[in-house]
């Protein structure tokens, strides 16, 4: 396979990844990317047929070797179902969907209204950053609703899953690790009093539910419980947050806003959006068996990387796939995963999305950029540091 070198901190490429993974994908379905030290999959075709295929999976073949500072993450991740393969995966996915239902996430719709219009009326006359304003209120606020755990608490909330988030991104060092292990320690510290406190006064809240789910006799664990919670939590508003903040800037750059978010086009425009700038960019998975994929060879025990924003651009697929198009007809993306492992909160942030932009839209139909966006350092996330604009 094809080998290159691109830093995932480069300047130029926070800003835009696209043109370097174009030159990737020239080269065939999967290339060796040097600064990750990993074969990467940037097809279509690869990067949806590996998020599909059993042979391939989150858990390591060999357990990692982790230093003594980092043991309180992991020990989160050690119970989390993003990390973990069948049956364990299988058994805390189907529990978890028994309380995080469609006809739930549904119902809160007209609370999603109901808050954007409360922060738009908040908005001021100067120009400020939508981020804080609208595109971060949103999501951390609605989980919080959604779990049951106490709004007033959102800030905290946000803060520790940022720091904990850190722990995926390229620009890793020390310094974000002991953040990251501080946030840890005091987020399981939370969840786990206010679980406590749930199993003696349930609520209407999903928290309840997830203690109440059982499958064959089995319930939750405390430690599975605790887990679920922050990754709903991280998972419930930090690819979300830079969706809506993508999904802003980019009807902006198109000027054609309320035409694009009218009721019969809505879902289609949030689908392109999701498309073309997705929040999430790799996802890697493990070998689980030697294999021959795509004319390469591969042992149990390697390791591949998925480009899901590669996947999403790949002119195979898509005509013209860097133009924002939201009248092409919508194909399956890769923006949320696929397979065993597609995300449990997509119906969520796709309902966040295709409520809260018409009215950011209507109420605001002057909103317009007083700067250049920024895309933040946060690879292998994709997601804007700051969006200045008025209204």
């Amino acid at each position: 396979m094809k080998r290159f070198s691109q830093s995932p901190t480069d300047p130029d490429f926070i800003q835009d990844p696209y043109a370097f993974y174009d030159l990737a994908r020239a080269a065939g379905d999967i290339f060796y990317w040097e600064d990750y030290d990993l074969p990467m999959a940037v097809s279509f075709r690869a990067v949806n047929a590996l998020l599909r295929d059993r042979r391939f999976g989150r858990e390591p073949v060999t357990p990692r070797d982790i230093p003594d500072h980092l043991k309180p993450f992991y020990d989160v991740e050690a119970h989390s179902m993003l990390e973990l393969e069948a049956p364990r995966h299988t058994r805390l996915r189907k529990l978890v969907l028994r309380a995080f239902t469609s006809r739930r996430i549904a119902g809160l719709g007209p609370e999603i209204e109901a808050l954007a219009q409360g922060l738009i009326d908040q908005f001021p006359d100067t120009e400020f950053d939508l981020l804080p304003a609208f595109a971060t209120r949103i999501p951390v606020i609605i989980i919080c609703r959604l779990l049951g755990v106490p709004e007033d608490r959102a800030d905290d909330l946000l803060n520790w899953s940022n720091a904990m988030v850190s722990m995926y991104q390229a620009r890793r060092t020390r310094e974000i690790e002991d953040t990251a292990i501080a946030a840890t320690e005091a987020f399981v510290s939370f969840m786990r009093s206010y679980i406590d406190e749930r199993r003696n006064d349930p609520r209407d809240d999903l928290i309840t539910e997830l203690i109440a789910a059982e499958e064959d006799g089995e319930k939750l664990s405390s430690d599975e419980l605790i887990s679920t919670c922050i990754l709903l939590l991280n998972a419930g508003h930090e690819a979300t947050v830079h969706a809506l903040a993508i999904a802003v800037k980019t009807l902006l750059e198109q000027g054609a806003a309320p035409a694009l978010l009218s009721p019969d086009q809505v879902d289609a425009t949030v689908e392109e959006v999701l498309r073309i700038d997705p929040p999430l960019h790799m996802f890697t998975r493990h070998v689980y068996e030697d294999t021959r994929l795509y004319g390469h060879d591969f042992k149990r025990g390697d390791e591949i990387g998925l480009l899901l924003g590669a996947a999403n651009r790949d002119p195979d697929i898509w005509d013209d796939p860097s133009t924002f198009d939201p009248a092409r007809p919508v194909k399956q993306n890769t923006s949320f995963g696929a397979g065993a492992h597609f995300c449990i909160g997509a119906p969520l942030a796709r309902l966040e999305l295709a409520h809260a932009l018409p009215i950011l839209f209507d109420r605001c139909p002057d909103l317009q950029m007083t700067a250049p966006p920024q895309f933040g350092n946060v690879y292998h996330f994709h997601g804007l540091e700051r969006l200045m604009v008025r209204v």
